[in-house]
This record gives structure tokens, sequence and C-alpha cells, in this order.
């Protein structure tokens, strides 16, 4: 062992021994209404803390739970000190990280949320679940989110917060919280463009922010010159058509989808059973493809009714293909977003049962009249 290695070995056993033969002088710290001497006795603990060499776990505990019960009692700057010096700390204290990031002083708990690697994700998640949003804003620039975590930040979080999660490389978001932030970047350019460019977006969610942001253009394109209407829907409907062909081809899940589809149907077996396993499943492109070839229309007329906001398109296409209800709700709640509610579901079963059978059929003619026409253009 090098003289300098047993150097270090022996001045952190120092360190230790020194923190573990203050309980005296920590019960005087704690028990004085001298704030000043409470806060220097929290510096000195922390000091000792970082600075000590291997700590057993007794050990650990001992510090953190004297470091806890001294951040109650001194003033925000101290512990605005102890945050900023723990948030780089690759030691555990649990109970001091945990009580700095739930502080409600966000100079407090700003440093500890942003990058403390030893914050708990339960911590996480009731910070941002309970806290303003100056915490949240904090939460969100963190080097990695976890899903759950994400998901409260989109629902709870202003335009600031969620602008910023959105455009986060490392912040992890589940289908759910997906779709929450398509919906909430409808109207807004800005959260619309931070979600596009990020590469983990599923391609239903693409088609879904593409549709609503060529809806927002249109409008406003239809306010300044109204007899140009039809010709910019029918220019939105082309780029909508091309982004999906396109999308298409460089989506590998659109691509296995494709191959899985294609085997059922040589072998004569794709039909209602299996379009409800894929919808019930969860597997769009399957769900997609399936539909398509089952209404004899194109992939592209089955994926604008996915994600568009109303239900209608779908119950045509699942009329005129025959399909019972259960596989049509499975479809619609595929589709679903998640402002949807069991009373949706409902009024939309009602209106499945009014639709004949021979005004859906009229209507998937319809639908491939106009995408003949698009694609001669």
């Amino acid at each position: 062992m090098h003289l300098s290695q047993t150097s270090s070995q022996a001045q952190g056993l120092t360190n230790v021994n020194a923190a573990l033969s203050l309980p005296l002088e920590l019960e005087d710290a704690i028990a004085s209404s001298d704030v000043r001497r409470r806060a220097t006795m929290l510096r000195r603990m922390a000091d000792l803390f970082v600075g000590s060499g291997d700590l057993t776990p007794q050990q650990t505990s001992l510090f953190d739970e004297v470091m806890s019960r001294l951040l109650g009692e001194v003033e925000s700057s101290a512990r605005v000190q102890l945050s900023e010096y723990l948030a780089e700390c690759p030691r555990e204290a649990r109970k001091t990280i945990r009580s700095l990031a739930l502080d409600d002083v966000i100079e407090v708990a700003r440093p500890i949320l942003t990058g403390s690697e030893q914050l708990e994700q339960r911590t996480l998640e009731e910070a941002a679940a309970t806290k303003s949003q100056a915490h949240l804003l904090a939460i969100s620039g963190r080097k990695t989110i976890p899903e759950p975590v994400t998901e409260i930040l989109i629902d709870r979080g202003d335009r600031d917060v969620v602008l910023c999660v959105a455009a986060n490389p490392g912040a992890r978001f589940s289908a759910f919280g997906f779709a929450s932030l398509v919906l909430r970047s409808s109207g807004d350019e800005e959260l619309a463009v931070a979600v596009w460019i990020r590469s983990d977006v599923p391609r239903r969610q693409l088609l879904k922010l593409f549709s609503d942001a060529s809806l927002i253009v249109k409008d406003r394109l239809c306010k300044e010159d109204p007899t140009k209407g039809k010709g910019i829907e029918k220019a939105i409907a082309q780029a909508l058509d091309r982004l999906q062909a396109r999308t298409r081809q460089l989506s590998p899940e659109f691509v296995s989808g494709s191959a899985r589809v294609s085997l059922l149907e040589e072998a004569g077996r794709l039909d209602e059973d299996a379009l409800y396993e894929f919808a019930s499943s969860k597997q769009f492109s399957e769900t997609v493809l399936a539909l398509a070839s089952m209404c004899d229309v194109p992939a592209g007329v089955v994926e604008r009714a996915l994600v568009d906001d109303r239900s209608e398109q779908i119950l045509v296409l699942a009329k005129a293909s025959g399909l019972n209800w259960d596989t049509t709700k499975a479809l619609l709640v595929l589709k679903s977003s998640p402002r949807e509610t069991r009373d949706d579901l409902e009024r939309l079963f009602e209106t499945f049962l009014r639709l004949k059978p021979q005004t859906a059929r009229k209507a998937v003619r319809f639908y491939r009249l106009r995408e003949r026409a698009l694609a001669q253009n």
C-alpha cells in the first residue's frame, strides 16, 4: 500500500472519529437558540461527511440523522449552502437530501432537484406532485427523468415546465405521457417543434402532432384569405399523406408490423379476431395495416382516423367491415386521448348502433376516391 493511500485513510478515520466524538457539542448546538452556532455545526458536519474516507452504513446513517436534525433549526441561507454542497456528493444521505428537495424555498430545493443523483424517485414524484412551478421547472432540467415523473410534470406543469421537459433528451415518456404531451402541444408552435425533434416519439403521436398543427395552420391561413381555404386544405392533406408515407418507410415498427400482417393475410387468418388482438394489445402499426386491408383502403386513411380527435371515422370503418362492438371499442381505446372518458364510449356505442352498414360502405367508397385523387395530384 502506498504511503499516500495510508495517509488518506488515516485522515478519513480521523475525520470520522472527530465526528463521532461530538455528541455533547451537537446536543448543545441543537438545543441552543443561537442560529449561527447551529449553522456552523451543520457546515462542520457536512465537511466531515464529504471529506471522510470510507464510511460504514452506520456512520453514514449517523451523519444523515445529525444533518437532517440541524436542517430544521437553521436559516434558509445555511440550507442553500448545504444543498449546493450535497447536490454533487456521491454519498447517500437520504433524510437530508429528501428534506432539502422538499423545502418550500426554491433556492434550497433547486440544486438537489436539478442535480442530485442521490435523490430517490419517490421523493422526486412527491416534489413534482406537491410543490411549486419553480420546483417543477427545476425537476424538468434533470439529467434523466423517469416516466412517472414526466407524467406529473406534463399534468401539473405550466408552459415553461412542459417546454423544458419536452426539450430534455434525458426525459422518458410513457405512451400516456406522449399522448398528453402532444395534447399540450396543440396550438403551441414552440412546444410542437420541441416534441417533433425528439427521437423517441412514437410514430402515431408524430402523425397526431402534425395533423393538429396542420389544422392550426389551415385556420390561420383561411382567416387571412378565405377564398383559398379549399386549396389550403388540399395542400395540407397532401403534405400529411407524404409525411405518413415517409414515416412508414423509416419506421422499424411499421416494417415489422407489415411482415406480421402479410403472413396472416397469406395464411387466410387476417380476420376480426386478429384485428381485435392487435388493437387490444396496443399494436398500432399492425392494427392500421389489418384494418386497412379489411376495408380495402390505404393505410393512411386508417392512420388518420386513429389520430384524429373525432372518433366517427373509426365507427364508419368498423361498421363497413362488419366488426362487432368489442372490436370497435378496442380500436377506440387504442386511439383515445387522455381526455376521453367512459361517457364518451357510451355515446359512441349509441352512434355505432344507429349507423347503417350501407351508409358506412358509401363513406368508405368516398375515402377511396379521395385518396386516389390526392395520389394523382
